[in-house]
């Protein structure tokens, strides 16, 4: 058995569920890029995949992360994904959605390459479910790593084989998206991806930086826990970077130095 996941802690959390249960036991692969972001036009062809990687090259200038682009090859890791498929034809795939529109967008990407394997495919898709935390209480989990290791036992349940049909829907749904090609995307329920304009964040930016300077980490705080809708931090940065250009936004430091180093206002 292989698990596919889309973000980095549900790793950890997928591993101690395993710990717990070993019907879960397998090897975990890791998607790594957020479809959720960016351009997507043409993404399959060697163009759209260089003018996608040449896109986040610029977002991770001067960021934390700089190293990342050179470690996600996430065609290399599907080509490993089919390989294993086509040498043992009796691996099966489990995917692990949460309800997210990054999830949700990886998803797509990658059951648009797995349509000759259809019956060895399953997904787990924690659309709108009921789970227990730490506290006993009742929530709905928006991310995997949310969820408590115990409550996977709960959650494997849910697996089912994507259909014949799905393999003909969702590749057309995952056409359309990356058709818009827009550099913003949201989930509106289910499995329907929203394409949004890249100042989609604007508003909540403006609000979270304010009239007085404020370093990054604080405008982060603000931030991460007043969106609605989730994105990393890196898209920000280059959106309150394009804000400064704009002139919405005054920005205080040197960029060279790193993002610890930058204050920004409200002009």
């Amino acid at each position: 058995m292989l698990h596919i996941v889309f973000e980095t802690a549900n790793i950890e959390v997928l591993k101690k569920a395993m710990e717990l249960d070993e019907s879960l036991q397998g090897e975990i692969i890791e998607i790594k890029d957020d479809f959720a972001v960016g351009p997507l036009i043409d993404i399959y062809d060697t163009y759209g995949y260089q003018q996608r990687r040449d896109w986040w090259k610029a977002l991770l200038e001067f960021s934390p992360y700089t190293e990342q682009l050179d470690i996600v090859d996430d065609k290399l890791t599907v080509f490993n994904l089919l390989k294993t498929l086509d040498e043992n034809e009796t691996e099966t795939v489990w995917i692990w959605m949460g309800q997210n529109q990054h999830d949700v967008c990886s998803y797509y990407w990658l059951i648009s390459q797995l349509k000759d394997y259809q019956g060895r495919i399953q997904v787990l898709y924690l659309n709108n479910l009921p789970f227990i935390n730490e506290k006993g209480l009742i929530f709905y989990p928006q991310h995997l790593f949310e969820i408590l290791p115990k409550e996977f036992l709960k959650a494997k349940k849910l697996a089912r084989v994507i259909t014949l049909s799905e393999f003909e829907l969702d590749p057309d749904e995952w056409k359309r998206i990356c058709n818009e090609n827009a550099l913003v995307r949201i989930l509106e329920g289910g499995k329907k991806i929203a394409s949004k304009e890249e100042s989609f964040y604007d508003k909540e930016i403006l609000i979270a930086v304010g009239a007085e300077f404020q370093k990054l980490s604080k405008i982060f705080n603000h931030l991460f826990g007043k969106l609605k809708v989730q994105t990393g931090d890196v898209f920000l940065v280059w959106r309150i970077r394009q804000m400064v250009e704009a002139g919405i936004l005054e920005s205080r430091g040197d960029w060279a130095k790193g993002w610890k180093e930058m204050e920004f206002k409200t002009l």
